[in-house]
């Protein structure tokens, strides 16, 4: 056998050992296909639940809005991975900021704080592909959420906020203290007020995702939905 030869079958035995991994070429696009659309109509609802925000009246400023928008999000994190989370969390700030009263800074925040969010549940999932994994993966997350979001408003973002508007920082904090008699400084509003409203969004948009997941995974991977009762079985994790 000639080296021709040697490399044509080299070159047969890559193509049948590509496609019994990971499909013919036709199969591919129709994932990739399906996985852009799966990915818009997620960025679409989470700017949507995003618009739809509301204030909390007690125990936090009036400045923290709670919204739902990280349900898809985390949603993309446990069907396509961490990455195309990230993606859905940028797409949603960009599609929001015409309408942003903080000039960017409130959709930076949500971001970053989205993308650890739903970044750490996904990246577990991924790594443990079961209702624990999961589960712990969405604990994971709202702790990590809410340890990043305490440094970052520390350190960042609220004496940014305050620079660019220009007023001192306790003017933010007397939005802390008007509602929460605990909050009598920066470290305190982050610790009686920041800290507590991560942990409550993180825990009510956790509990809706693991209701809601298993019965729109199988449309967002073209399957037909499962019949009620009937368990999931793990959906492939398109790589990002």
């Amino acid at each position: 056998m000639n080296e021709k030869e040697k490399g044509t079958d080299y070159t047969n035995m890559l193509d049948k050992m590509k496609k019994k991994f990971f499909g013919s070429d036709e199969t591919r696009r129709r994932m990739s296909t399906r996985k852009m659309t799966s990915l818009a109509l997620l960025a679409a609802l989470a700017t949507i639940l995003m618009y739809l925000e509301i204030a909390i009246p007690v125990v936090v400023p009036s400045f923290l809005k709670l919204d739902l928008s990280e349900i898809p999000v985390l949603i993309g994190a446990f069907a396509f991975g961490p990455g195309s989370a990230i993606i859905i969390e940028l797409i949603k700030n960009l599609l929001h900021l015409p309408v942003t009263s903080s000039l960017g800074v409130g959709e930076l925040a949500n971001f970053l704080a989205g993308s650890i969010f739903a970044g750490t549940a996904g990246f577990i999932y991924r790594k443990y592909k079961s209702k624990k994994g999961a589960i712990a993966g969405l604990a994971a997350g709202t702790i990590a959420m809410t340890v990043f979001t305490s440094f970052l408003n520390y350190y960042f973002m609220l004496p940014f906020y305050a620079k660019l508007f220009h007023m001192p920082i306790d003017g933010l904090v007397a939005f802390g203290t008007a509602v929460n008699v605990y909050v009598t400084d920066l470290k305190t509003m982050i610790i009686f007020a920041f800290v507590p409203f991560n942990l409550f969004k993180g825990l009510i948009v956790s509990l809706i995702t693991a209701l809601v997941y298993n019965r729109v995974s199988p449309l967002l991977h073209g399957r037909k939905r499962l019949h009620s009762g009937q368990p999931e079985t793990t959906p492939p994790v398109t790589q990002d």
